[in-house]
């Protein structure tokens, strides 16, 4: 099945060992995580969004589906099945030309950049260390409240 969407999961160093730390706390903890998680989610989502409408084009019309994710990491996700648009187009037939251009439709304005990227991506990567460190002092915050190691 192809994909509708693109998701995106924060890189964090030292992940593995902070959530194995915060699954040996009680549930109340983990869904402090999760929270707190969105919320960082909840900003970077906005910021993918307004890139997507400063991009223009159906850029403009796919940042309409930027939207966050309630998880453990904080986790961005744009596109799916909704109708664009006034020919009523799936949002994923529009993200990844808006995305990533295209070589051969001349309807998304930019040409294919190969791996790069035109908003999605590129502003999920800007906002990496900033999201990153946020998380991570955020999740520290959990274990000492909640007498982690």
């Amino acid at each position: 099945m192809a994909r509708t969407s693109l998701s995106v999961q924060i890189r964090i160093t030292g992940l593995g060992p902070t959530l194995r730390a915060v699954s040996q706390l009680p549930k109340e903890a983990q869904d402090r995580l999760r929270d707190a998680s969105l919320n960082l989610s909840q900003r970077l989502a906005v910021s993918a969004a307004a890139a997507g409408r400063a991009e223009g084009g159906q850029a403009a019309l796919v940042a309409s589906t930027v939207k966050a994710r309630r998880d453990r990491v904080p986790v961005v996700v744009a596109g799916g099945t909704g109708r664009l648009g006034r020919n009523r187009k799936p949002a994923f037939k529009l993200l990844f030309g808006s995305e990533f251009g295209s070589t051969f439709f001349r309807q998304f304005g930019k040409p294919h950049i190969g791996s790069g990227s035109y908003w999605f991506f590129d502003t999920v990567d800007r906002s990496q260390a900033v999201i990153a460190a946020e998380w991570q002092a955020a999740a520290d915050a959990v274990v000492a409240e909640f007498g982690g190691l």
